[in-house]
């Protein structure tokens, strides 16, 4: 494996908090960038999140490096802008306009470097929203996300921050392909990525389908499936499986492999669109069949006749899941507590590279004396 990584000679400064920024900024140094988060004296307050928000701080900032400064302050400014000198990428995810008061904007900056990229992570783009501040949780409601997780009149947000990681996912787009322009042109950019429009594209799909069927669409949870079998069952031992057949191939060996040929050669579910036309009786049918075996005998059966199926896990189960260890997609990580435990890599395999723990989370200002070095 190679130790000059794809991005090992892009210097990003990060100004950023929660979730979306250092999301983007994480990706950017897992695959190799030098990443200095910018935080107050004090540490960045996501350090010292509680609840859900916990984690959000040791996962979403590995492999970067602390710089501690008071950025109001004289001495801070000038050190920021002496930075910006051979920096290639600022990143931010501040609220509308603090950067710009701070005057830390890309107005300001691309004049000490016209090579800057500067990429803006907010809650929305320019237009009637863009000074609204926004959360994750906030634009899953506006943007029709809640709506669709949810059962009809009881709109739920998904179980993680997936418009802020999207988002954040958007950004390193951006930057990736500013960076590619600026070998071209030798001239940066700006670069903007939002909560909201991210949450109207992940609606994309539903929009179309309500434009094609012009019809309301419904939640997922009360939607008809394109699929006869795609769903969760019951087992006999209480617990849960989804299955998913999603070609003839699959019901043909799934049919199989349970012993109902019976099925097979019923004349009322010969296609997939048969058995979807058929569902009032034949998915209680297919119910009554799965919860005759244990969770360990249909993963084995489902293994079996090849066709998609999950266990119903928890967060635990990763933990312990024999393919992410195996497949080395987990790292050992150090928790503030000192403790290790197993957290996720970027989900990006290359033959040359390993995107792997470089650096733990960085303490409060661990790399001062480093990077303020640079400035004498």
């Amino acid at each position: 494996m190679r130790h000059d990584l794809p991005l090992h000679n892009i210097k990003i400064l990060e100004f950023t908090h929660a979730v979306m920024g250092p999301c983007a900024g994480v990706i950017l140094a897992d695959l190799g960038a030098e990443v200095i988060h910018v935080e107050p004296p004090e540490g960045d307050h996501t350090r010292r999140l509680k609840g859900f928000g916990a984690g959000y701080f040791t996962f979403f900032n590995r492999n970067k490096k602390s710089l501690a400064v008071d950025i109001k302050s004289e001495e801070g400014k000038k050190l920021i802008y002496k930075l910006v000198e051979t920096t290639d990428v600022v990143l931010e995810n501040f609220g509308p306009g603090t950067m710009q008061r701070l005057q830390f904007g890309y107005k300001e900056l691309s004049v000490i470097n016209k090579k800057i990229i500067y990429c803006s992570l907010k809650g929305f783009m320019p237009g009637p929203y863009e000074k609204r501040h926004a959360m994750d949780e906030v634009v899953q409601m506006m943007g029709g996300l809640a709506y669709m997780t949810g059962r009809p009149g009881d709109p739920l947000r998904a179980g993680t921050s997936v418009v802020d990681i999207t988002g954040g996912m958007f950004g390193v787009i951006g930057i990736l392909t500013a960076l590619l322009q600026r070998e071209k042109t030798g001239k940066g950019s700006f670069v903007q990525s939002s909560l909201f429009e991210t949450t109207a594209f992940l609606m994309g799909q539903h929009i179309a389908y309500g434009a094609i069927t012009q019809q309301k669409v419904p939640p997922m949870p009360d939607r008809v499936s394109a699929w006869s079998i795609y769903r969760i069952f019951n087992t006999s031992d209480h617990k849960q499986i989804f299955v998913g057949i999603i070609s003839e191939k699959h019901w043909q060996r799934f049919c199989e492999k349970l012993n109902r040929r019976d099925w097979l050669e019923d004349p009322r579910i010969q296609s997939n669109d048969d058995r979807i036309n058929q569902r009032q009786w034949f998915l209680p049918e297919v119910e009554k069949c799965l919860e005759l075996f244990t969770l360990s005998q249909l993963e084995e059966i489902m293994s079996h006749a090849e066709v998609p199926f999950a266990r119903i896990a928890t967060i635990e189960d990763l933990f312990t899941d024999i393919h992410l260890n195996e497949s080395k997609f987990l790292l050992e990580s150090k928790m503030p507590d000192g403790k290790k435990t197993k957290l996720p890599k970027i989900p990006v395999l290359m033959e040359a590279f390993d995107f792997n723990l470089r650096r733990e989370a960085p303490e409060i200002g661990e790399h001062n004396g480093e990077i303020m070095g640079r400035c004498v």
